[in-house]
């Protein structure tokens, strides 16, 4: 089984988290190495994990134009996806540390709903077009609630777009809550909406109501 520091100072065994309570679960706010089942547990509640996690997805995107999905993470999508990296790449306890260290800042911290916005485009020609064309469209994403507008916050510890202008097909983006916004947020009948405003994508989309309750779960 897996163990960490603390858990051995104490004389503790590893501790597993398995509750699979998605209210439970979004409680949380950042993961630890306890946090983390054993190889050999994981695989025994892999499949209904990943079930469970998919259904809570569903309810956590929304697609915004023909080529772009956000991806709302939470504490649950990025436990999921801890335990994935560990199952698929095999690390053991050195790799923990790694996949906490890069995926916990995608935890919102209920002032705030974090996405990975992705370009998704099949075809490798026409993705390499495409991304060529949209530098910086990280920057040109907002949120409507209501009246509202909230810009997106782009991460800064890596650069999305390079000096010759393509962007990655990967974005991890914040919009940050006021409590006002937090309570308009989550009041019923409310039009949020998403909206991207780039000379090579401009496109919006309506979030869903099932989409913004599920996302409402995370605001404090």
């Amino acid at each position: 089984m897996f163990s960490i520091g603390i858990a051995k100072a104490s004389g503790a065994a590893s501790v597993m988290a398995a509750d699979l309570n998605d209210y439970r679960l979004s409680l949380a706010k950042v993961m630890g190495a306890d946090d983390i089942m054993a190889p050999e547990d994981y695989v025994e509640i892999r499949a209904k994990r990943r079930r469970i996690v998919s259904e809570a997805k569903r309810r956590r995107r929304l697609a915004v134009g023909p080529d772009i999905t956000f991806y709302f993470e939470n504490y649950i999508t990025m436990l999921h996806q801890v335990h994935e990296m560990l199952y698929i790449e095999k690390g053991g306890e050195s790799q923990i540390v790694d996949e906490l260290a890069a995926y916990n800042p995608l935890i919102p911290q209920g002032r705030e709903l974090v996405t990975t916005m992705m370009i998704e485009i099949d075809d490798p020609h026409r993705r390499a077009r495409v991304l060529a064309e949209l530098g910086g469209i990280e920057k040109k994403v907002r949120m409507l609630i209501g009246d509202e507008n909230i810009a997106a916050v782009a991460e800064t510890d890596v650069d999305r777009t390079d000096a010759a202008g393509k962007t990655s097909s990967i974005h991890f983006l914040r919009f940050p809550l006021t409590d006002a916004q937090i309570i308009a947020f989550r009041e019923s009948g409310v039009r949020v909406v998403l909206v991207i405003e780039h000379t090579g994508y401009s496109h919006m989309a309506i979030m869903p109501d099932d989409v913004r309750r599920s996302l409402g779960e995370d605001l404090d």
